[in-house]
């Protein structure tokens, strides 16, 4: 029985570690009794948290063994502050004089009220200071025979998590953020157990160590065993507090060769200054991945477990993390993926993103670029149907598509996004770039609605090169869900769609409009047209495209997609080696 509680209460400590989220650095001090007989002169630490925008400051430190946190106005009086402490102090002696035998109560004297004061240099802080100017770095805080030393505003990790999925291959990237501080100045120390279950033992002994980079890749010697991080949040030469992250499970075993393995051969290197490696992929939302219809009808092939989120995503950031791009453009983006997955895995690798969400959906669009070479100018999104039907600049395509109400209707009714990133380069400012980013209207019978998707989406950019960025060359990427044989795809590379295209009957006569369009962009398929680059059960097509100015970018090389054989593998995609149903272009682009 004794043996079984050890390892009950074993069990219940490690479980105390395994929340991640935001803990406040007073919860973190070591516990030391305030009155100790074993006095010692190290000073302990007291975390002053004074932000001048805010009203409160925050005092946090432990007092007589237990956390003291403090939330106190910035222009209230230090004395009061001091005051509060020896307060606390007398209040928690008498507690515990009351809880002793009333034989002992009788023969103890009542609780004295210890000296309390903050000195900066030696010198007591008036008590009639403010607490925004009192509470300095550095000060000290005396408490009876205990000192305190303060720390204003130190680097502290505000998220700290580790990801829910380890896979033996893949990158563990955490999600980390933080305040006063940067992750460029933080130190990562990585352990892994020394053998399963390890950790249970509460030993220190149990973990070994095993690397020092932000991100950590688990190896097959690994499957089975926990991994724990210790990052130390800096800022410069100044650090905060260590946090410990466990993780909540252990190293499983990877899926063997990905599809993605083979493109990783063309990609090990970032390009240099004069060149732009630009991916555009829809990763496949969860919101889409989990429904019944993806799991009995759409993807039946594919094991349940491998449309799981969690496991996606190892594959995803393994993938992309591959390619070493410049631009990534994503479609098909779950909110939480972007902000709890995606951009923690990106930062680590270099790359900065934006999001834009579809109105009445949990997914949208990220464009991520690397900080090293570009910098973000600015942003001019817009939903496609909302543009068409205010902006005055598509009012002549309106009046052509109010003449179907049946159509209007269901152009409106559309919430499709296109995310407009103009980036610019760093080693030569000249370079600028307007980033389309899209996913078109999904429907094999919806032609005629991207159709007027894409003339809102391309007039819409060029007012923007043309008015707000001039010089700026164009690069539009995305899921179009057009055939290389579509008006869209015409409309596109070769600069009109005629008013009879077969299109615009695409949903039969009910919907039909004559419309004629010009392409005000001269533009060309930068990966060319792939046999396929979205392959289910149900179909095989090209529906992806990196569209650029071949006078602003040169193509330099197109990385080969996956063979038939590989995508074929497990019957069709997504699957337990491929994260997606798509696949994602990847090109290298030189300008000129």
């Amino acid at each position: 029985m004794f043996l079984f509680a050890t390892l009950m209460l074993n069990q219940l400590s490690f479980s105390t570690k395994l929340f991640f989220r935001y803990i406040p650095p007073f919860s973190i001090l070591p516990h030391r009794k305030l009155f100790s007989t074993r006095f010692s002169k190290n000073m302990e630490r007291c975390v002053v948290r004074c932000v001048p925008c805010e009203a409160n400051l925050t005092i946090s430190f432990n007092l007589n063994g237990s956390n003291k946190q403090m939330l106190r106005e910035q222009t209230e009086p230090l004395g009061k502050v001091l005051a509060r402490i020896a307060n606390s102090i007398i209040k928690g002696q008498n507690k515990a004089k009351k809880s002793k035998p009333n034989k002992e109560k009788s023969e103890t004297p009542e609780a004295e009220k210890p000296e309390i004061s903050l000195r900066v240099n030696e010198k007591r802080v008036p008590e009639e200071t403010v607490n925004a100017d009192a509470w300095q770095n550095g000060a000290v805080l005396h408490v009876g025979d205990f000192k305190y030393k303060v720390e204003l505003n130190p680097p502290t990790f505000t998220v700290s998590e580790l990801p829910t999925s380890l896979m033996a291959g893949f990158p563990v990237c955490p999600r980390l953020e933080m305040e006063f501080g940067y992750l460029r100045d933080s130190k990562f120390k990585w352990f892994k157990e020394s053998s399963p279950n390890a950790h249970m033992s509460g030993d220190q002994d149990c973990w070994t160590e095993a690397g020092h980079e932000r991100v950590f890749t688990p190896s097959n010697l690994d499957i089975g065993l926990r991994v724990m991080l210790k990052c130390t949040p800096g800022n410069g030469p100044r650090f905060g507090e260590d946090k410990d992250l466990v993780s909540l499970g252990v190293v499983e075993a990877g899926p063997g060769t990905c599809t993605f393995d083979n493109r990783h051969m063309y990609t090990q290197k970032v390009t240099d200054e004069s060149s732009l490696r630009v991916v555009s992929y829809n990763i496949l939302a969860d919101i889409y991945a989990q429904t019944d219809l993806s799991k009995t009808v759409l993807y039946p092939y594919c094991a349940p477990y491998a449309l799981e989120m969690d496991y996606r995503q190892n594959l995803i950031k393994k993938e992309l993390s591959g390619y070493n791009a410049d631009i990534v453009c994503l479609q098909e983006v779950d909110k939480g993926a972007f902000v709890d997955s995606l951009s923690p895995a990106f930062d680590a690798f270099g790359l900065e993103g934006v999001f834009r969400i579809k109105e009445r959906q949990h997914e949208g669009l990220a464009t991520y670029f690397r900080r090293s070479k570009l910098k973000l100018l600015q942003q001019y999104d817009i939903m496609l149907s909302k543009a068409l039907m205010t902006d005055p600049l598509h009012w002549e395509l309106l009046e052509k598509v109010s003449t179907n109400p049946s159509l209007k209707e269901k152009i409106e009714s559309r919430s499709t996004m296109l995310q407009v990133t103009i980036l610019q380069s760093l080693c030569d400012p000249s370079r600028i770039l307007c980033v389309g980013n899209t996913h078109l209207y999904w429907h094999p019978k919806g032609g005629n609605v991207r159709l007027v998707q894409i003339a809102v989406a391309l007039k819409h950019m060029k007012q923007v090169v043309m008015e707000k960025h001039p010089g700026a060359g164009l690069m539009f990427l995305g899921d179009f869900n057009s055939t290389p044989s579509s008006g869209l795809f015409q409309l596109v590379c070769e600069g009109s769609v005629p008013e009879n295209h077969d299109d615009w009957a695409s949903s039969g006569p009910e919907e039909q409009i004559q419309a004629g369009l010009m392409n005000p962009f001269q533009l060309a398929s930068a990966c060319g047209v792939p046999a396929f680059t979205n392959y289910v059960g149900g179909f095989q097509g090209c529906l992806d495209y990196i569209f650029v100015e071949p006078h602003v970018l040169q193509v330099e090389q197109v990385i080969p997609l996956p063979s038939l054989q590989e995508v074929t593998t497990c019957v069709a995609l997504p699957s337990v080696s491929h994260p997606s149903d798509h696949i994602a272009l990847v090109c290298d682009l030189k300008w000129k």
